[in-house]
């Protein structure tokens, strides 16, 4: 079933209400049971969370595939841990997406 326009508006609105800054150790539990889901820089983390909320499996896939989104590694959650990596993050029930700051261009 596709979505109205209007209703599209409404969730990317709600969403962006619901995005923010997060701190590693917030997510360290999550993290453990799987539930945070890395999303690069080159994505709009807003967008990426309305796919998965609407199950558009050919971009996830293919982004999947692009390893632009993917559970987070071991590896990043310890550099996430070690370091203070401002990350944004959002929940698509079950997951958490996260996305660490990208940087300002000056």
């Amino acid at each position: 079933m596709k979505t109205k326009p209007e209703n599209d508006t409404e969730l990317h609105d709600k969403i962006n209400r619901e995005t923010a800054r997060v701190k590693w150790d917030e997510l360290e539990r999550h993290f453990a049971q799987g539930n945070v889901i890395y999303v690069s820089e080159s994505l709009d983390l807003i967008d990426v969370a309305m796919r998965i909320s609407h199950d558009d499996k050919d971009n996830i896939a293919r982004w999947m595939a692009e390893g632009k989104i993917a559970k987070v590694s071991d590896v990043q959650a310890q550099s996430w841990s070690a370091g203070e990596v401002p990350l944004w993050g959002t929940v698509v029930h079950p997951f958490i997406l996260v996305q660490p700051e990208k940087k300002q261009l000056h």
